[in-house]
C-alpha cells in the first residue's frame, strides 16, 4: 500500500477525531506531543542539569545543537523515504529510536553521554514530523487547514507538558525521572499505529532522489525565498525553546518559577493559536496571515528583552507566542499545496531538513552570545530574523 493510497477503505470522510483519518490523525499527534514534550522538557530543566554534570551554557547550547541539527538532517530523508516506502514504516522507527534516546538521556552520568543521548533522540525525532504531516496531508483535503492547526498544536501541547512536568519533577525529584512517563506514552503511541495503520511495512533500499528535489525547490525565487524565511523562523523559535526560561532566570535574575510559568504560557498559547490559524487559513489569506504573525512575534520578543517585572515579562511572551506560532501550520498548509503530490513528503522534508538545521544553530548562537556578552544582545538579533523574515514572505507570497 502506498502513502497516497493509507486513507482509502470505507470511511473516506474527513472525521477530526474519529472514523480511520480521526484515528490515526490523533496517534500521530500525541505521538508528536510526547517527542515534544520530551525534548523541551530539557529546557526548564536546564539550570538542573547543567549543575549535575557541570556543563557551561555554550556547552549546553552545543548539546541542543546536536539533538536539533540531527533532527533536521533526517527530515528529507525520512520524507523521502515515506513516499517511497510507507509512512508506517517510517512513523514506528522514529518513535522506537525516540524511545531508547530518551532512555539514553535520562541514564546520562556525563556530558559526553548526554550528547550521545541527544544524538539518538534527535535521530529518532527526526524521522518522525515530516512523515507524520505527509500523512495528514494524504488523509484530509477539505479540513487540511484545521487538520493541519490541530496536529502542530499538539506540539505546543507537549511544551504545556513540559513545564508542568519539569516543575513537578524538580520539586519532588531528580531531573532524570522527567522522561519516565515521555517513554511510557511513545512507546503506546507506537502499539496504536501498528495496530490501527492500514499501511504495510516497507524495507528495502530506494533512491532519494536528492538532486530532482533540489531542482524542484531551486527551479523559482519563490521557493528559495521562502526557505530563507522559514530559516530564520526556525533559527528564533529553536532559540527561544532552548533559552527562554533561563534568560529569564539567569539573565533576568527572576525566580526559577517566572521561566517555568512563561515557558508553559509560550507553549499553552501556542495550542490555542496554531489550530486557530490552520482554520483561518482555509479562508482568508495566507500571506496576510504570516506576515502578521512574524510582525507581532518580533513586536512582542522587543517587550520581552525589555520588560523589568516578571508579570509584564510573561505577559509579552503571551502575545510573543500568539505572532511566533501562527506561522508554521498556515506556511506548512501553504507549502504542501504547493507540492506535487508524488513527493511532497520528500519536498517538505528538504526543506525542514535546510530550516531546522540552519535553525539549530540558534541555540548555539544565544549560549555563545550569552557567555560572551549577555542575553539581552542575544534575543536583540532574534528580534532582526524575526522582522527580516516578514520583510521576505510580505515580498514573494
Amino acid at each position: 500500500m502506498t502513502p497516497a493510497t493509507a486513507q482509502s477503505g470505507t470511511d473516506d470522510e474527513e472525521h477530526l477525531v474519529r472514523g480511520y483519518a480521526g484515528r490515526l490523525l490523533v496517534a500521530v499527534s500525541v505521538g508528536w506531543l510526547a517527542i515534544q514534550s520530551g525534548r523541551l522538557v530539557l529546557s526548564p530543566m536546564l539550570p538542573a542539569i547543567s549543575a549535575d554534570l557541570g556543563i557551561s551554557d555554550a556547552q549546553a547550547g552545543f548539546a541542543f545543537t546536536t539533538l536539533w541539527g540531527l533532527y533536521a538532517v533526517l527530515q528529507f530523508p525520512s520524507g523521502r523515504l515515506s513516499d517511497a516506502l510507507s509512512r508506517k514504516t517510517l512513523l514506528v522507527a522514529g518513535l522506537g529510536l525516540s524511545a531508547v534516546g530518551f532512555t539514553a538521556v535520562a541514564a546520562a552520568p556525563s556530558y559526553a553521554f548526554l550528547l550521545a543521548g541527544a544524538a539518538v533522540l534527535g535521530t529518532g525525532a527526526g524521522l518522525y514530523p515530516t512523515v507524520a504531516r505527509a500523512l495528514v496531508s494524504d488523509l484530509y483535503t477539505a479540513k487540511q487547514g484545521r487538520a493541519f492547526g490541530l496536529h502542530t498544536a499538539s506540539g505546543d501541547l507537549g511544551g504545556v507538558a513540559s513545564a508542568g512536568l519539569a516543575a513537578a519533577v524538580l520539586a519532588y525529584a531528580t531531573w532524570r525521572a522527567a522522561f519516565v512517563p515521555v517513554v511510557v506514552v511513545v512507546v503506546a503511541v507506537l502499539v496504536a499505529l501498528h495496530v490501527w495503520s492500514r499501511e504495510d511495512y516497507v524495507v528495502e533500499a530506494r533512491s532519494l532522489a536528492v538532486r530532482d528535489t533540489v531542482g524542484r525547490l531551486l527551479v523559482g525565487s519563490r521557493f528559495r525565498w521562502l526557505l530563507v524565511a522559514y530559516t530564520l523562523y526556525a533559527f528564533t523559535w529553536q532559540a527561544t525553546a532552548a533559552f527562554l526560561p533561563t534568560f529569564l532566570e539567569t539573565g533576568k535574575q527572576f525566580a526559577p518559577f517566572v521561566g517555568q510559568v512563561a515557558f508553559g504560557v509560550l507553549f499553552g498559547v501556542g495550542a490555542v493559536v496554531k489550530p486557530t490559524a490552520g482554520w483561518l487559513s482555509d479562508s482568508v489569506s495566507r500571506r496576510a496571515l504570516t506576515v502578521g504573525a512574524l510582525v507581532l512575534g518580533a513586536t512582542a520578543l522587543v517587550g520581552v528583552v525589555l520588560a523589568d517585572s516578571p508579570a509584564v515579562a510573561v505577559a509579552a511572551v503571551a502575545v510573543f507566542a500568539v505572532g511566533l506560532l501562527a506561522f508554521p501550520p498556515v506556511m506548512q498548509s501553504y507549502l504542501m499545496d504547493a507540492f506535487p503530490d508524488g513527493s511532497a513528503g520528500g519536498d517538505l522534508g528538504a526543506m525542514r531538513t535546510v530550516y531546522i538545521g540552519v535553525g539549530a544553530l540558534g541555540p548555539t548562537y544565544v549560549g555563545t552570545t550569552a557567555t560572551l556578552a549577555n542575553y539581552d544582545l542575544a534575543f536583540w538579533g532574534l528580534v532582526v530574523a524575526l522582522l527580516a523574515a516578514a520583510g521576505i514572505v510580505a515580498r514573494v507570497t
